[in-house]
């Protein structure tokens, strides 16, 4: 007898369809030779802090911080309240009975094909604890149509091929709870704001606080551009020139079109070629969001809970994939693909292609595509049709039978050897397959003009402005986070060489992955660092707030932290390095951030945590503690109002000198003071009779 473990009830009952002829029974189905059960994906998770120190108070303290378990303990899932879920409880029993039947000799892991689904699984079969006798398998399905599952099932490889990828998976699950758990109490504790800090989650807010900040800061400069609109036979001709003048230049800008308007403008060469517009990939999944965040203003969500459950139903393949192509041996299949959707009226072929098919770009999925399966459409919502229609209209454009043939015309005018002007256009011809998917390149009519004609020029200095970098979009962030060390430029068309891109997948240099990503993101909405309007973030004060805070504490969570450990990550997928190793640099930088040796009081920045205790107030000699924003007296509610913020002119008052402050009535010299005018400078600080914090420059 054989139990297959599905992730959970909606991948159990496409595996039963695909088996066929089974009885319901209770949390299970059976038949004399396959039962199949499910979790409710994850059915155990990381133990907590107590459940290694003991403790029974459940407040947060620094006791037993950092906490670096030697082995970790995995526990049956809890609900919202940290109270047992009776749900999760019945159905692991009955996972661990039928483990167990004497009849069972073959255990058969269900999991989504991806790390967390073979570690979901892995957990249950592991705290079930079956005989070691028992066979144990593997169950890949790259879509979950009846015919895929079948022909998996005759397929299937032992659970032990694929280990790297359980290793890979619980080195990730250890390396989150580490940073997370750690960082986040400590963070809280020291600014006495829920802080929750992640590996990942740091980095995506970080690159949208910096990029909105940029913005905020950004002052626009004019410029002279030099541009020549004159007319040529009746057509209106743009030329531009490279040169560019600053606002105070404005004489040398005069003086060049006085120049350039003096030279006769030839047109030295035009070429005009026919050519064969390629169509664009297939979609992995952030492609694929991009596209919908873009037009539709579909949040990530969204597009990710729709395209999920149009895999469950067998309509599309499986869809957190990082991969634009296909593996050669799906082959076959696509070409069945092909045939179905040649038959609803596509004019679609079979193509064999290295631009379609191409395993050196596939880590361990497929591009996104539809399945031989077409869904009813009176059964899709709007919005689930919008999705599966995208994905097949790509799909239909890569496939597609008829080529685009355009017309791309060149012409190079020079200006008395001095400078020379190139003029693109594109003219479509055929429009093969842009008649399925979007093109959204522009064309561009040129003026008609042949080889020796003369242009006619007049040169004027245009004021324009620079402008501030573009906030964050759905797309822009999702292309930063694939490769945040990527210089960010739009390509100009789809056949640009991607190798770099995919380099950067496999070296593990992307922040969070196509099956994290957005949950990471949704997550920073909830706890409110981010706000996503129509398609564009933005960065909220709490947001400020946690980058700020993390500064301040030199807490160092940015890109090339988390892709140092991305590629460790990797490193333990391909055995170059074990579980162990790669925890060992996640505690070793978690200790860096959190026990840094007492610094010189000229250079100290420790501030302490919130609540604690730091002198006398020098007007009404209550206790003066540290609050979320500086120091403050606990004489407030009788009207005394001394306050000390904990930036003054840029610099952070550690806790030791505010202590020496109040009891001494001056700080020892301070280091790294920045004034208004964006000057470095040293001070003491001193209280004066009135209580007020003043600098004194006479260091002696």
């Amino acid at each position: 007898m054989t139990v297959i473990i599905a992730e959970k009830p909606s991948l159990a009952r496409n595996i039963a369809a695909g088996i066929g002829e089974m009885r319901r029974r209770d949390g299970y189905l059976e038949n004399s030779d396959y039962i199949v059960t499910w979790a409710f994906g994850h059915l155990f998770s990381l133990a907590d802090i107590e459940a290694y120190t003991g403790k029974t108070d459940t407040r947060w303290s620094m006791e037993g911080l950092p906490c670096f378990p030697d082995k970790f303990r995995f526990e049956l899932r809890r609900d919202d309240s940290k109270r047992e879920d009776a749900g999760v409880i019945k159905q692991f029993g009955i996972i661990k009975m039928l483990l167990n039947r004497p009849d069972v000799d073959t255990i058969v892991n269900a999991g989504d094909a991806d790390r967390e689904g073979e570690i979901i699984v892995r957990l249950c079969i592991e705290n079930a604890n079956p005989s070691p006798n028992k066979r144990q398998m593997r169950l890949w399905l790259p879509d979950q149509t009846p015919e895929t599952v079948a022909a998996a099932l005759r397929e299937m490889k032992p659970e032990s091929d694929y280990d790297s990828l359980a290793n890979e998976g619980f080195a990730r699950t250890y390396m989150d709870w580490l940073y997370g758990v750690n960082l986040t109490r400590y963070a809280t504790l020291k600014t006495g704001n829920l802080l929750r800090v992640g590996r990942v989650i740091v980095p995506i807010v970080r690159a949208i606080y910096e990029r909105d900040m940029a913005i905020k800061s950004f002052t626009p400069e004019k410029y002279y551009a030099i541009v020549s609109n004159a007319e040529t036979n009746g057509e209106q001709v743009e030329l531009t020139s490279k040169q560019k003048f600053t606002a105070n230049e404005a004489p040398k800008a005069n003086a060049m079109c006085a120049d350039y308007n003096g030279r006769i403008a030839t047109v030295t060469a035009k070429k005009v070629k026919k050519d064969t517009l390629q169509p664009p990939k297939l979609y992995s999944l952030s492609k694929l969001q991009n596209v919908l965040g873009k037009k539709n203003k579909m949040p990530m969500d969204e597009s990710l809970a729709i395209v999920q459950k149009l895999y469950e139903e067998g309509y599309l393949t499986y869809p957190r994939t990082n991969s634009e192509y296909l593996a050669t041996a799906e082959k076959d299949k696509i070409r069945n693909i092909v045939g179905v959707f040649a038959k609803l009226g596509y004019p679609v072929k079979f193509k064999d292609s290295k631009k379609i098919f191409d395993d050196s770009k596939i880590e361990s999925h497929s591009a996104l595509t539809p399945t031989h399966k077409v869904p009813d459409k009176s059964k899709l919502s709007e919005r689930e049709m919008l999705v599966y229609s995208t994905v097949v209209r790509r799909f239909a454009a890569v496939f597609c039978a008829e080529e685009c043939i355009v017309e791309k015309t060149e012409i190079t005018v020079s200006l008395d050897g001095r400078e020379e002007f190139t003029l693109k256009g594109t003219v479509m011809v055929e429009r093969g397959w842009t008649r399925l998917d979007d093109y959204t390149a522009k064309d561009k009519v040129l003026p008609m003009l042949s080889k020796g004609d003369r242009v006619n020029v007049d040169f004027k200095p245009v004021e324009k402005e620079t402008t501030p970098p573009k906030h964050y979009t759905i797309e822009t962030l999702n292309n930063y986070l694939k490769n945040p060390f990527k210089e960010d430029k739009k390509k100009e068309n789809e056949d640009d060489n991607d190798d770099e891109e995919y380099r950067a997948i496999f070296e593990g240099l992307e922040l969070g992955t196509e099956a994290t990503r957005t949950g990471i993101i949704e997550n920073a909405k909830k706890s409110e660092y981010i706000e996503l309007k129509k398609d564009v973030y933005h960065i909220l004060p709490r947001g400020i707030f946690l980058i700020e805070a993390l500064e301040q504490m030199k807490i160092s969570m940015d890109k090339y932290k988390t892709s140092e450990l991305g590629r460790a990550l990797k490193k333990v997928f391909r055995r170059e390095m074990t579980v162990d190793e790669s925890v060992a640099l996640a505690k070793n930088e978690i200790s860096a951030m959190m026990q840094r040796a007492p610094m010189p009081p000229e250079t100290d920045i420790d501030y302490g945590f919130m609540g604690d205790d730091v002198g006398e107030c020098p007007l009404c000699h209550s206790r003066v503690r540290r609050t979320t924003f500086g120091y403050g007296c606990t004489g407030y509610k009788e009207g005394c109002k001394f306050t000390a913020n904990f930036t003054i002119c840029h610099r952070v008052i550690s806790k030791a000198n505010m202590e020496r402050l109040l009891s001494e009535g001056r700080t020892a010299k301070i280091q790294g003071f920045i004034s208004k005018t964006g000057k470095p400078f040293d001070a003491v600080l001193v209280l004066d009779s009135d209580g007020k914090i003043k600098f004194d420059f006479n260091q002696n």
